[in-house]
């Protein structure tokens, strides 16, 4: 029986020596917090990145963005290229320099994607820093481990922007695929980091699935419904009798707009899947396929750095609980249990 993270809660830890959450610290070694954005046009783009890695987000630009020329980037900057487009650039004409690269495709368990893999660390070796994904098979996290990727992106139809287990039946609960990778990489020398991307709700999902086992957290929908996200922003509409007047485009980097939004504004975000054809236009595909994605507007509903410090909080207060005070001693060591739904309820406010 598979689980997802409505089907658990993490137990605190018999006691705990930790008097204040000061205690705890929250970010890895290079001042990150566990998470990265999820490489969607309509969370980051070249204008906003910095607002992400100000938060301690590790960025993702995505396909969406010119890649004519891949510049060296730094550890938390990535770029999101498409598997054809890798080969073409790191394999075919070997490009030196120290890059950070997430090979974006939808249906990671293509022998492609394996091989390519193998032969890009084989190649460059340290000087290139690998995501790939997404898998959605323990087995497959397991081979592109010992394939030398870095990072490797699980989860296959539990984004809010993502349509195909809904339309495909192809999935793997998040939950359960998370632990299960993340005790096949305690038996592994050199284990990909486990990034878990999709799905994400509440604060709660995402530190539950660093209690399982995830290195990193991958987030689309949430980050979208910050003021500063990548998505076109709108004013609500204006609703008289008998008459509704659509709001208007505004810029969410101006100062005005903060202030607008701070002052109770409502604003409205564009959020859409990587898979739309709108999306797949938007990346220079001439054949668009059967899309697997939404589009939707979302409420705009805090800044980004609200959100963050909110997060730091609530992540803090739950290592405090299982007496972790560094992520190594709280992902995968944190003790949790299966729930019934009877349970859930009776914490849900």
């Amino acid at each position: 029986m598979k689980f997802d993270f409505d089907d658990i809660l993490i137990q605190p830890a018999d006691i705990s020596n930790i008097e204040s959450r000061k205690q705890v610290n929250v970010f890895y070694e290079d001042n990150c917090l566990p998470l990265f954005t999820a490489p969607m046009d309509t969370v980051i783009c070249s204008e906003n990145k910095d607002f992400f890695l100000k938060a301690g987000i590790k960025a993702i630009m995505p396909r969406t963005e010119s890649i004519s020329s891949i510049d060296n980037t730094f550890p938390d900057f990535y770029r999101a290229v498409g598997m054809d487009k890798f080969e073409e650039l790191f394999i075919k004409n070997r490009r030196g320099g120290n890059h950070h690269i997430l090979i974006d495709v939808a249906n990671g368990h293509m022998q492609k994607l394996l091989d390519l893999t193998i032969e890009a660390k084989r190649i460059y070796g340290d000087d290139l820093v690998l995501m790939v994904g997404n898998v959605a098979n323990p087995e497959t996290y397991r081979l592109f481990s010992e394939a030398g990727a870095d990072y490797v992106r699980i989860g296959i139809g539990n984004g809010g922007g993502c349509l195909t287990t809904v339309q495909t039946g192809v999935g793997y609960p998040m939950a359960s695929l998370i632990r299960e990778c993340y005790e096949i990489s305690c038996t592994l020398q050199t284990p990909a980091k486990i990034v878990a991307d999709g799905g994400f709700k509440s604060y709660a999902d995402i530190i539950k699935a660093l209690a399982l086992g995830a290195d990193y957290v991958m987030l689309g929908s949430i980050l979208n419904k910050a003021l500063e996200s990548a998505g076109d922003t709108y004013l609500a509409n204006t609703k008289g009798e008998g008459w509704t007047e659509p709001g208007e485009r505004i810029n969410q980097y101006a100062g005005e707009t903060e202030m607008l939004f701070k002052y109770g504004t409502k604003m409205f975000k564009k959020f859409r899947g990587m898979s739309t054809k709108e999306a797949q236009k938007a990346m220079g595909k001439e054949i668009i396929k059967t899309s697997e994605g939404v589009t939707r507007m979302q409420p705009v509903e805090y800044t980004l750095s609200g959100w963050a410090e909110n997060f730091k909080s609530y992540l803090s207060s739950a290592m405090s609980y299982s007496n972790a005070t560094t992520l190594q001693e709280f992902i995968g060591k944190a003790k949790w249990n299966i729930i019934t739904t009877n349970s859930l309820n009776r914490f849900k406010k």
